[in-house]
């Protein structure tokens, strides 16, 4: 492989993964260098990639392995609003609108937080990340039927901290929770 080719993957997936992995571990540093240490060894494993799945799944996988890597280590569980890059340079919304997503993000994050770590990671991957059930389960070394059992299952309990939180959660979960 070539520095190209790298700088390429580097550039097209390194937002996504430092997204995936900052939801994961809830703290910035902690996921700046997560995300470096995924590159390294895509770098350094790029060559042993089959093509059996797409190669954000090859990597997010890698990620999710050094996210778990990290939890054995740490011994925490941690979970911390984010506000992605895209939602901030979102110069279509006016500044209230602007407020009230970030907003109704911090909150959603506040209620994926009080999830066990299965659930809140296939809510991301799922709901957040809009990844197919097919990919998700690649990443997670999951079976189909275990993504959608654990996607039903995490969502129902969502609704349940969702409801226990009352009208701290708002309206703007009904159509994440439906």
């Amino acid at each position: 492989m070539n520095r190209n080719q790298f700088e390429k993957i580097y550039e097209d997936y390194s937002d996504s993964i430092y997204k995936y992995i900052f939801l994961l571990v809830g703290n910035r540093e902690t996921a700046e260098d997560l995300t470096q240490e995924t590159f390294y060894r895509v770098f350094n494993q790029l060559n042993k990639f089959k093509e059996q799945a797409q190669i954000q799944t090859w990597i997010r996988k890698i990620a999710r392995n050094l996210v778990y890597d990290y939890y054995r280590r740490k011994r925490i569980i941690q979970f911390i609003p984010f506000l992605s890059k895209h939602d901030q340079r979102d110069g279509q919304l006016l500044p209230n609108e602007i407020i009230e997503k970030g907003e109704e993000l911090m909150l959603l994050y506040k209620a994926l937080s009080k999830l066990k770590l299965e659930y809140k990671e296939v809510l991301i991957l799922r709901k957040i990340e809009g990844l197919s059930i097919k990919d998700t389960a690649q990443t997670l070394g999951w079976t189909e039927a275990k993504v959608k059992n654990n996607t039903a299952r995490a969502m129902q309990a969502l609704k349940k901290v969702i409801v226990k939180g009352g009208d701290t959660y708002g309206e703007g979960f009904r159509s994440f929770i439906q």
